[in-house]
């Protein structure tokens, strides 16, 4: 018997397992592992006595290499993500002249246009032949080759293993098929397990088609549908199968309503908070009231959508003095590009003027690096660097809604906005706290690199659609894709979960909805509205609580962060003011230009729909839409007054730029 699944840990799990059940004799092997051992026995009867080729473990030398003999500039994370796009090719099953059929066929996002990218790949295959070396896809198809091709190969394997066990099979791809259908030749003694419903990697050319097609394909097959979850509590169970009971497409077909086995424990927490500084405190909280009450730390997790996401829960946790680690990416302050961002930071202190605002001038350095802020690459490194430095000007943002303060004698004090060398401070002080090392803590990690692990405790964040699913989802499939990566996460959680969002990124920002997958967010009888905590211990600056409010026409509860703002239902009619919307459209753009910032920075299109509708005249009045704070009420407040009192919006932008 040979079982195979597909990582080192897992089939070391299943070892042990096999040994505790008196059957230590059965061989359990990566795909890869199984491949390897059979090249290596059989290569001196492949290739006449020569030896075999060595494998190289890590594609990014050759991958940059060959993008220079193409012409095509690869820094670290566009090899990165060219030789991701090789690897998922060669496990499609497909050659470097079948590359841009196949590429535009699977809507792929390659790093550079399909044409390149092929050329890429026909150089590295080249380069590999004349170093004489293979990759990890190669050594599959070179056990494919012996047992297709040499048919007493073929005879040794087959007589050696007589059945076969695969274990995630929802995860196999074309060429781990390929060679399982070698193995087997023609016959039907295999068992195969996984979940449809736990797809979660079909961008690296995974597909749970064999899966689902499995009863058709051999109809001799015995279908074992197992229902009874003994890892949750029946009430993170009932979430889960709440999440993927809409699930649509082809995986649905094989979804299950699995039954929790274990007692009942505390029903899911599902947490509103005003943005995500606030969310990210809150957790680290309950995080250290968790460790307190004799949870151990290893036992708990926080789980995201994007490693870039990993940086306020990083620094939540560092001032609470909560352990963590960093699963399956490095640390935010550690990763290179926000270590060479903090560098030209440092360097545009010297170059940029002192009068500038702090976000334009974060902006304006990053740029200079070649970070575009409107322009996310393609491919998955290149973006997750892009999402890291996008997160260094969001830590900007926040930290210029709260100034410093200049005293000036027994008056008091006034404030002054923060100057890059300011923040350049904020960075290295938080930099500096997270570097302490740890041990055992906290786990932080992705919802992707959180497959097939659990925890006692379980924290899901970040659930705000653009997020959960991501902005890049658009097709069907990518969106129910992004729902079992929710339903993977919260299948993680062994006791206790917790699910949460903050309504905007950061305050004053704009309003989010709650994740589409997760209907609960959007009902009031299952959720709570958090007040905010303090958004950073350096700084003491509280974040803004978005109470619940009522429909200023039909009088019903408002949940959606646009439906608060506007003040209304999203079905209610709107009395909306079209000439002074204009004029708000007008002045807005006049600002915006003249303090070079997006036009979103002065107010967002949903707070000049409020303004339009609310006509607000008095500060209660404008401080009552939400997202709107003192700071925004002393730069614009006396120019929203006056708008809508129908001055002329040329005149009070002038206005502005003289006050």
């Amino acid at each position: 018997m040979l079982a195979v699944t597909f990582t080192a840990r897992a089939a070391a799990e299943m070892r042990a397992r096999l040994t505790a059940l008196g059957a230590g004799k059965v061989q359990a092997r990566t795909f890869h592992a199984a491949a390897l051992r059979q090249v290596r026995y059989f290569a001196a009867r492949l290739l006449e006595g020569r030896g075999m080729p060595e494998l190289v473990e890590s594609k990014a030398r050759l991958v940059t290499l060959a993008a220079n003999h193409a012409g095509v500039r690869a820094d670290r994370n566009a090899a990165r993500d060219l030789a991701s796009e090789i690897e998922w090719a060669k496990s499609s099953l497909v050659e470097p002249g079948g590359y841009v059929v196949a590429a535009t066929k699977a809507l792929r996002e390659p790093p550079y246009e399909v044409g390149k990218v092929a050329d890429v790949f026909a150089a590295y295959e080249s380069l590999k032949r004349r170093q004489g070396v293979i990759d990890f896809e190669d050594m599959l198809r070179a056990a494919v080759w012996g047992i297709e091709e040499h048919s007493d190969v073929a005879e040794q394997v087959r007589s050696q293993y007589r059945h076969f066990v695969v274990d995630e099979y929802q995860d196999v791809n074309p060429l781990q098929q390929r060679l399982l259908d070698a193995w087997l030749g023609g016959r039907d003694d295999v068992t195969v397990v996984g979940d449809a419903s736990q797809t979660i990697y079909s961008f690296t050319g995974a597909t749970s088609s064999y899966l689902v097609d499995f009863p058709r394909q051999r109809r001799e097959a015995v279908v074992v549908r197992l229902t009874r979850d003994y890892r949750s509590t029946p009430q993170v169970v009932g979430l889960a199968n709440a999440v993927i009971k809409q699930a649509r497409g082809t995986e649905a077909r094989l979804r299950l309503e699995l039954v929790g086995q274990r007692p009942p424990g505390a029903e899911p927490d599902l947490k509103i908070f005003p943005d995500e500084p606030a969310e990210a405190l809150a957790v680290a909280k309950r995080c250290r009231e968790l460790i307190a009450a004799g949870t151990p730390a290893s036992e708990i997790a926080i789980l995201f959508r994007t490693n870039a996401q990993s940086q306020g829960y990083e620094e939540a946790l560092a001032e609470a003095h909560v352990p963590y680690v960093v699963r399956g990416a490095e640390r935010f302050f550690e990763r290179s590009e926000v270590r060479q961002a903090m560098i030209a930071l440092r360097a545009a202190v010297r170059s940029t003027p002192g009068e500038t605002p702090l976000v334009q001038a974060v902006v304006e350095a990053l740029s200079a690096t070649g970070w575009a802020r409107d322009r996310p690459p393609a491919g998955g490194a290149q973006r997750e660097q892009w999402e890291a430095l996008a997160a260094i000007v969001a830590l900007s943002e926040e930290y210029a809604r709260s100034p410093a303060l200049v005293p000036i004698g027994e008056a008091g004090a006034v404030q002054r906005d923060v100057s890059l060398s300011e923040f350049n401070e904020e960075l290295a002080r938080r930099a500096e706290q997270q570097h302490a090392p740890t041990v055992e803590g906290v786990t932080l990690a992705s919802l992707h690199s959180a497959k097939g692990l659990e925890w006692d405790a379980v924290f899901l964040v970040g659930l705000a659609d653009g997020t959960l699913p991501t902005t890049y989802a658009k097709t069907t499939e990518q969106l129910e894709e992004e729902r079992r990566l929710l339903y993977v996460g919260v299948t993680r959680a062994r006791q206790w979960l917790w699910l949460s969002y903050g309504q905007m990124r950061a305050s004053g920002g704009r309003t989010r909805r709650p994740c589409r997958f997760l209907p609960q967010l959007t009902d009031t009888r299952h959720r709570t509205f958090e007040k905010p905590g303090v958004a950073t211990a350096s700084r003491k600056a509280a974040s803004r609580h978005a109470p619940v409010a009522s429909c200023r026409i039909c009088g019903a509860t408002l949940t959606a962060g646009v439906d608060r703002k506007l003040g209304r239902c999203a079905t209610c009619p709107s009395d909306l003011d079209q000439e002074l919307y204009e004029r708000l459209q007008t002045w807005r753009a006049l600002v915006a230009k003249e303090q070079k910032v997006p036009a979103y920075v002065v107010f967002t299109d949903a707070t000049i729909v409020a303004i339009a509708e609310r006509q607000p005249g008095t500060p209660p009045e404008l401080l009552a839409i939400a997202g709107l704070g003192p700071r925004k009420l002393n730069q614009y407040g006396a120019a929203v007054f006056a708008l809508v009192a129908g001055a002329d919006p040329i005149e009070t932008a002038e206005k502005n730029f003289e006050s």
